[in-house]
């Protein structure tokens, strides 16, 4: 995760949500099937090390549904151990997106609501 944060606004609510991966951590999580390799290719694959890939070579290895690559506490401070080779699954997770907010939902976290004054 790489400590940037990004901003959902709705004007109409009156509301921004701000998303910051590294105080989050639920969609590295959220589910032992969620980070599987599908594009990445040979290359790709052999700069992720192999302590950190199943036993089956389909994904990440997961300690219950937690990335073996996820770092700190989930919900306050997070990082993953290999951002710049994670897989394409989870560069494709967005911060506010469906997964994101599937995830925190799961994990219990409430949205970053703040009021906003649109102008």
């Amino acid at each position: 995760m790489s400590g940037r944060s990004f901003v959902s606004v709705d004007e109409d609510a009156g509301a921004v949500a701000v998303f910051d991966c590294q105080s989050c951590g639920a969609c590295c999580s959220y589910s032992a099937d969620w980070p599987r390799f599908s594009t990445e290719d040979d290359e790709q694959l052999d700069r992720i090390p192999a302590g950190l890939v199943a036993a089956d070579q389909s994904g990440m290895r997961c300690e219950g549904g937690r990335c073996s690559a996820l770092t700190g506490e989930v919900g306050k401070h997070t990082a993953c151990g290999i951002y710049d080779l994670r897989p394409d699954v989870c560069r494709a997770c967005m911060p506010g997106g469906d997964d994101c907010l599937m995830a925190r939902a799961a994990h219990g976290l409430e949205l970053p609501i703040s009021p906003f004054a649109g102008g």
